[in-house]
């Protein structure tokens, strides 16, 4: 699955959380410190999901796989190197200790 459909699978089951602590509150009352607590821990869910929400497209950007650059076959331009040295072997017209 992808981070959007986990998101929105995560939001259905949240919603469904949220109707039936409702319900629950309904049937229980609300005053009680338990039945407030509930209350306060799914809301604070309903925020904590909006929040990953909001990043999840930058996480989901940074894992995209980059655009493939195609390079081709063909030789460089030799003169594109004519001043460079031979890393670790010195210039081309001196000779290496």
């Amino acid at each position: 699955m992808s981070v959007h459909d986990e998101l929105t699978s995560v939001q259905r089951c949240l919603d469904d959380l949220i109707r039936s602590v409702g319900r629950l509150e309904k049937e229980m009352g609300s005053g009680g410190l338990e039945m407030r607590r509930v209350r306060a821990d799914t809301n604070h869910l309903r925020e904590s999901l909006a929040l990953l929400r909001e990043t999840a497209p930058a996480v989901v950007a940074s894992q995209k796989r980059p655009d493939l650059v195609t390079i081709s076959d063909t030789p460089y331009d030799p003169s594109l190197w004519v001043d460079t040295d031979d890393e670790g072997l010195g210039a081309r017209d001196r000779r290496a200790p």
